[in-house]
């Protein structure tokens, strides 16, 4: 199967949709020759309505984060954005509902085998860092982020970018002082080679 073929396969995904509110919109971007992935939660309810991964404050943050512009970011042969759960879940009582197991069941390494230039991964999140770190994470999400050099230099764990995060950047000024300015160090490493 071609890349396209498992692309256009995934976009016309139904499994979820019995469990979906607002019915099946998988958002997700990648390329044969992405660099960099980024493994977010799920599609908020503005990306479920444009079809625009991270088309919300959560994606300006994260691109700032990053260090790079709208037009690499959505540059699927630098960038690839391939959330835990390719549908919006839905919300509950703090915010959006977690993302649906069956996306990363069915699609993620089917999806990953395409993408061998990987340099690489940002998991962003709980679910997206349970995935991606197995039982290399800690307890908690902030005790993983904290030991982002364990990780570093092919994985770096990443809390979510939304503004419902602003307590905890505030408690935690370490992240901003020292794992942003890694970050887009080995951004622009990766993308200027």
């Amino acid at each position: 199967m071609s890349f396209e073929s498992l692309s256009s396969e995934i976009r016309a995904c139904t499994l979820c949709k019995d469990k979906l509110p607002m019915g099946p919109n998988p958002v997700f971007q990648a390329g044969p020759k992405s660099r960099i992935l980024i493994a977010g939660q799920a599609p908020g309810i503005r990306v479920h309505k444009t079809s625009i991964p991270f088309n919300d404050p959560s994606g300006e943050r994260l691109r700032r984060w990053m260090g790079i512009d709208e037009e690499i970011f959505y540059d699927a042969e630098k960038v690839a954005i391939v959330p835990m759960g390719f549908c919006y879940p839905g919300t509950g009582k703090s915010g959006d509902l977690p993302p649906l197991p069956e996306c990363s069941q069915t699609w993620h390494e089917r999806l990953l085998q395409y993408t061998s230039d990987i340099k690489l991964i940002l998991p962003i999140g709980l679910y997206a860092q349970r995935y991606y770190l197995g039982s290399a994470r800690k307890k908690t999400l902030t005790e993983t982020v904290k030991s982002w050099e364990e990780y570093a230099p092919s994985v770096l764990p990443l809390p979510h970018p939304s503004p419902r995060n602003n307590i905890w950047l505030k408690k935690n000024p370490w992240f901003e002082e020292m794992v942003i300015p890694h970050l887009q160090q080995s951004i622009a490493e990766i993308l200027n080679h």
